[in-house]
């Protein structure tokens, strides 16, 4: 069998090694250290706007803090994307309130103004205004946030951002992740850079960020025994993975590069063949990281038939997200929109993506697709 084509692996540069040596040689493995600081700091000077940000154990972490922090409580009700992971509505359900899901827009495939409109107004006439807002840039696209804040501020309801794919990513220049009451990043192992495992919190509410670390560390009082006035949770990031993520934070910007170069390459092979489309930036104001390049396949060649045509090849691809709304665990939340969502979903393929593809790997998946449609005379 060909060697595996992985749709998106970790892909390590020169100097993590030489963080996660010097975490090695001082000692410092256990959580927190001085690499969990500087990777804080790297993110912060990053993403810029004067944000703060606290490095914990993974994306979902971030946002159940956020949530927290929100002050989501049982009872209460909190819109989110169905378009999405389920990481991105597991939190909800943590505090015992129910998810409110929003359908998707054409433009962007993120969470459409209009349904979020419409749902706002339809719970606040239900007596149930949520609490919060969870949007999502999908695939590093990002959402339509000018519209998605005049809404939110209209209604006085705190956005988080759901930037786990964005990073990299910016809208009217500015980054995203820095555009809600707080954001949350994932450095998962498949992101577009990794510490392995692990997240981060983000806001310009430097006491939201403090408390979000003193939560994420069980929680301790200040006192000499183990004293604890509020549940705590074991959330923050080691200062190995940290370490890793310092030097993953100095190849950034190449790996953005790479990962828009394949989808150009992707784009510019399949000009031609009308029943596959690619996913565009909307216009100037948008800039994705191509975090995965996605298309949609319509016609007698399905979606289904390129995914398992690949795999036999060994070439790994993933459709898009299956809407939350349509989730067996979430078949009872109130959902608002017009279907998009699920259309996406029937149509839509994630393709190999990671930037440390080679033009050998991304021959093979053109040549394996061109060779599917040749075979059904399409």
């Amino acid at each position: 069998m060909n060697e595996k084509i992985w749709l998106s692996s970790p892909h390590m540069g020169e100097n993590e090694f030489k963080y996660v040596k010097e975490a090695f040689d001082t000692n410092w493995i256990a959580p927190l250290g001085p690499h969990v600081d500087g990777f804080e700091r790297n993110l912060a000077s990053y993403l810029g706007e004067g944000v703060h940000v606290a490095a914990l154990s993974s994306g979902t972490a971030a946002l159940h803090l956020a949530l927290i922090i929100l002050g989501v409580q049982a009872g209460d009700e909190v819109i989110c994307q169905s378009m999405t992971f389920s990481a991105s509505a597991n939190p909800i359900a943590y505090q015992g309130a129910t998810p409110v899901f929003v359908d998707s827009e054409e433009e962007t495939w993120n969470m459409s103004p209009e349904h979020l409109e419409a749902a706002i107004q339809d719970r606040i006439s239900k007596g149930k205004k949520p609490k919060a807002i969870i949007v999502v840039h999908l695939y590093g696209m990002p959402a339509q946030m000018d519209r998605i804040m005049s809404v939110a501020d209209k209604y006085e309801i705190p956005v988080v951002e759901d930037a786990a794919e964005a990073l990299g990513s910016s809208y009217k220049g500015q980054k995203l992740g820095t555009f809600g009451a707080m954001s949350i990043l994932s450095f998962n192992g498949n992101k577009i850079i990794t510490t392995s495992g692990g997240g981060a919190l983000v806001s310009k509410n430097e006491e939201w960020i403090k408390k979000s670390r003193f939560l994420a560390t069980q929680a301790r009082d200040a006192a000499p025994h183990y004293q604890h006035s509020h549940i705590g949770y074991n959330y923050r990031m080691s200062n190995i993975c940290a370490g890793i993520g310092r030097g993953q934070m100095e190849v950034l910007p190449q790996r953005v590069e790479k990962r828009r170069s394949n989808y150009s390459f992707y784009k510019e092979t399949f000009a031609a063949l009308a029943a596959v489309s690619f996913a565009e930036e909307p216009n100037v104001d948008f800039y994705s990281n191509r975090w995965l390049s996605t298309v949609l396949v319509e016609g007698e060649v399905t979606r289904e038939d390129i995914r398992l045509h690949l795999e036999k090849d060994n070439i790994e691809t993933r459709p898009l997200w299956k809407p939350m709304h349509l989730q067996p665990i979430f078949a009872d939340a109130p959902f608002y929109g017009d279907g998009t969502s699920e259309r996406l979903f029937e149509q839509g393929l994630c393709l190999p993506s990671g930037s440390n593809l080679t033009d050998t790997d991304l021959d093979r998946v053109v040549s394996q697709l061109k060779q599917l449609y040749e075979e059904a005379n399409v």
